[in-house]
């Protein structure tokens, strides 16, 4: 439902059509001959730990590249070091005498340089080995590694030493001598299925005006810049800012160490009201949790995001800001590591401003035409009126009264499909249309519509009174009849006439209708 037009902070107010090609940038297109490349220490693991995983690979569907018929020598054999190359995924098993090995050490310098110029994601597995340990060199592992490097020159041991720091930094799984292996195994299966399926998403595809927005925010985000940034992206409720965002998210996610699309944040705080210092912990909680893919993570300092992240390189997707201390609790940039991207999604501008938010893209109302197909496509499931069905000047004429907005089109849309051309009376198209444009009665009249669309087949009768010239005495007064005398109606009670016309659509479908109209004003600015 995303909208055509937009405008940045960094940028002249622009209109760019649906038709536009250009997308987010990425590698070179590459067919991975495997989908994962393990490296390890085979005595350590190869009969045991490594057999089991490969087995679970196997049940799973994930190929691995094997070397078990290959002769090791001094140096990589090229036939290796293109296995490298040619794969997806690339899973370091860290074991006590990993760094005994210089074929280890040089596989590992060849896949952190391919993930430095190709994107290919780096998993790690910490196998009885402390992940300190590999940083620094230290204990049992550090001795293993001075072994290695007295028959080597100082400028290996140095690129081997600054290879295993990076390796160390990327959080991965821990697995101890009275750790459950199947269980660990299984889910690190099943978490290497979902980083291999987080390819170019076709959810999207159908979304009109996608590919003008993602070539606004690319412009913002510069993905290749090394430092952190923080990018705004703001508009009225339902012109498909959350929609653009997970996009983004199905799109870039695979070019970062972690990523998390995180939502509800409404639910954590009272807007208005202070956080509480156990609401700043439970949304710093939540947020961990998505990003590290662990259930129920406490934590019990405000300092955590910063401990766990600052090595790495996130994307981290804020859905419905709605005060500066979320932001504050969650997106200090001093927090992620290098190349890190926050993008945040609000209403509110002036939350984006007073944080410092400079890069800020506006998804701004779609063009005419844009709006046409959004509307179209909701009612008929494609882009234009089948012939012979309604006339496509009238549903120019709902798109003009709906104000051009996407979940308005949307959900109007929906609760046409299917219906025959009869039902489709113009009388009660205009009438939901034209009522939708009067603040004042928005609500009332919405509430009028939905009770007379219930009953549409059983009252085609009724369908003129819908008409906004005609006599409102007995819709009124069937109205007083459901809801009692007082027509100061609450929200609540729309919610349940609404849901019984249009029971798909959910109570935040429904709070961010009635919202839009009071916000169009705004953003039209």
């Amino acid at each position: 439902m995303a909208a055509s037009t937009s405008s940045s902070s960094s940028s002249s107010s622009s209109s760019s059509s649906s038709s536009s090609s250009s997308s987010l940038s990425s590698p070179s297109p590459c067919t991975w001959r495997y989908m994962t490349f393990t490296s390890f220490h085979g005595p350590d693991v190869r009969n045991t730990f490594l057999s089991h995983l490969r087995k679970q690979f196997n049940t799973n569907g994930i190929t691995m590249f094997d070397d078990r018929r290959m002769e090791r020598s001094q140096t990589l054999a090229p036939t290796l070091k293109q296995a490298i190359r040619e794969s997806k995924i690339y899973i370091v098993l860290l074991s006590k005498n990993y760094a005994s090995s210089s074929w280890c050490l040089d596989e590992l310098l060849e896949i952190l340089n391919c993930k430095e110029k190709r994107g290919q994601r780096v998993m790690t597995i910490f196998y009885g080995v402390n992940p300190s340990d590999v940083r620094k060199q230290t204990g049992e592992f550090g001795i293993a590694f001075n072994e290695t490097c007295a028959r080597k020159t100082e400028e290996e041991r140095t690129k081997w030493s600054h290879a295993l720091t990076c390796v160390g930094n990327i959080t991965g799984v821990h697995v101890q001598d009275r750790d459950d292996e199947a269980n660990m195994i299984e889910k690190i299966a099943t978490d290497v299925s979902e980083k291999l399926n987080a390819t170019e998403s076709k959810d999207f595809d159908d979304i009109v005006g996608l590919k003008a927005h993602l070539t606004e925010i690319e412009s913002l985000l510069y993905v290749d810049y090394d430092k952190v940034k923080i990018v705004g992206i703001s508009g009225p409720a339902g012109i498909g800012k959350s929609t653009i965002a997970r996009a983004l998210h199905s799109l870039l996610s695979s070019s970062f160490n972690l990523s998390c699309f995180m939502e509800n944040l409404i639910s954590e705080s009272n807007p208005g009201s202070s956080l509480e210092y156990s609401s700043k912990l439970s949304l710093q909680e939540q947020l961990l949790s998505q990003v590290l893919n662990l259930k129920d993570f406490r934590i019990r300092h405000l300092g955590a995001i910063q401990e766990w992240l600052h090595d790495q390189r996130v994307l981290i997707i804020l859905d419905d800001v709605t005060s500066l201390e979320q932001l504050e609790v969650l997106a200090n940039m001093k927090w992620f590591g290098p190349g890190s991207r926050i993008i945040v999604i609000t209403e509110d501008k002036d939350i984006l401003v007073q944080h410092g938010i400079k890069d800020v893209y506006h998804v701004g109302f779609p063009s005419d035409a844009d709006a046409l197909k959004i509307f179209c496509l909701s009612a008929f499931g494609q882009a234009s009126p089948p012939d012979g069905s309604v006339k496509l000047h009238e549903c120019e004429m709902v798109v003009k009264y709906c104000g051009s907005l996407p979940l308005n089109l949307h959900v109007l849309g929906l609760a046409f499909r299917g219906r025959s051309d009869d039902e489709c009376n113009l009388g009660l198209l205009g009438f939901l249309c034209l009522s939708l444009s009067e603040k004042s009665q928005t609500l009332l009249y919405y509430l009028i519509g939905c009770s007379f669309l219930e009953n549409a087949k059983e009252t085609g009768n009724d369908l003129d009174i819908c008409h906004p010239s005609g006599d409102l005495t007995k819709i009124l007064a069937d109205l007083a009849e459901e809801i009692g005398d007082d027509l100061d109606i609450e929200l609540g009670q729309i919610f349940e006439l609404a849901n019984k016309a249009w029971p798909t659509l959910t109570r935040n479908g429904m709070e961010y209708l009635f919202e839009l109209w009071f916000s169009k004003a705004e953003y039209n600015n």
